[in-house]
């Protein structure tokens, strides 16, 4: 199966260029972001060799239907989905903060209840709680945004009060993230899932905010089956999750987590193809659509025909 691996496009008015672990993201005429979300993978921090092929195409077709399906609530900087992998959009300031929103103790928030921690991000919580229990209410648990290195969880007074969101501007970043956290919780109940937690990323462009970034993705958010779930939480089982746990359980098993002197397992043609399938599974649970796949013998002229079509225009 052919893969989109990386690109090295070169258009007219480009401004800049930024490599991610998953995306390249072109500037255009320092006005518009070219975002094309390639196939590659990362976990632990670290780019998988191998790339999966339809990944880019899922994670962007998602976070595109979750957008337009939130535009009612706040705007969001896309213009454009010209590719099934690609998205263009208006360029925003962002805010250096991820607005992390939480339904349920579990990932981060259960490492840090299970160590004796009953605040978090500011955030009272009671005792008595289990992994993967409701919360009362969903909370909101942000995490700076690193220039170098890991995010870090900090409270709304510390936002605050040094000044990296002001307070009117912070408690209206709050209620998006309540606001948006409820529709993809409705939207996913439907689908008969639980949205565990997510994050949501907001700018700025002309005095107006804008949901920006991908929502709702199995890359960005923790899903659980609703099915059973009661039934595992009384057993004291673990949650069946819609995510890329999976890929993460694979690496593990097979010694590897990232650290030093840890070596990425073979990645076979059998294990990429396993994989490719479970992101198309994802799709299809998720948005409650058929995948269907993008021509991908000639993926990278594909992608580059598209791109320059719709520039021609903006």
């Amino acid at each position: 199966m052919i893969a989109l691996k990386e690109t090295n496009f070169n258009f007219q008015k480009q401004t800049g260029f930024y490599k991610g672990k998953v995306r390249d993201v072109y500037t255009i005429d320092d006005k518009f972001l070219v975002m094309v979300v390639t196939d590659r993978i990362s976990a632990f921090d670290v780019v998988l060799p191998e790339a999966i092929p339809y990944k880019g195409q899922v994670l962007n077709q998602i976070a595109a239907k979750f957008l337009n399906a939130t535009k009612d609530i706040l705007p969001n900087w896309v213009i454009s989905v010209p590719d099934p992998s690609v998205t263009i959009g208006r360029i925003c300031e962002p805010y250096k903060v991820e607005m992390v929103i939480r339904g349920y103790l579990a990932g981060h928030s259960w490492r840090e209840y299970s160590i004796g921690k009953r605040q978090i991000c500011g955030v009272n919580l009671p005792e008595g709680l289990k992994e993967n229990d409701p919360l009362p209410e969903p909370i909101i648990t942000p995490t700076t945004k690193a220039s170098v290195g890991h995010d870090e969880d900090i409270s709304k007074e510390a936002i605050i009060s040094r000044g990296i969101v002001s307070s009117d501007e912070y408690e209206k970043l709050e209620n998006y993230t309540h606001q948006l956290f409820k529709r993809g919780t409705e939207i996913a109940k439907s689908q008969g899932l639980i949205l565990v937690d997510t994050k949501y990323e907001f700018g700025k462009a002309d005095g107006v905010i804008y949901l920006i970034d991908e929502i709702h993705t199995p890359d960005s958010s923790r899903y659980f089956y609703q099915d059973g779930y009661q039934e595992r939480q009384e057993r004291g089982e673990a949650q069946k999750q819609l995510s890329k746990e999976f890929v993460r359980r694979w690496l593990i098993e097979n010694g590897f987590q990232g650290k030093e002197g840890q070596k990425v397992p073979l990645m076979t043609q059998e294990i990429v193809t396993s994989i490719s399938e479970r992101y198309i599974e994802l799709y299809e649970q998720i948005t409650g659509e058929k995948f269907k796949k993008s021509e991908q013998e000639d993926i990278t002229n594909r992608v580059l025909n598209a791109i320059n079509l719709k520039l021609s225009l903006l």
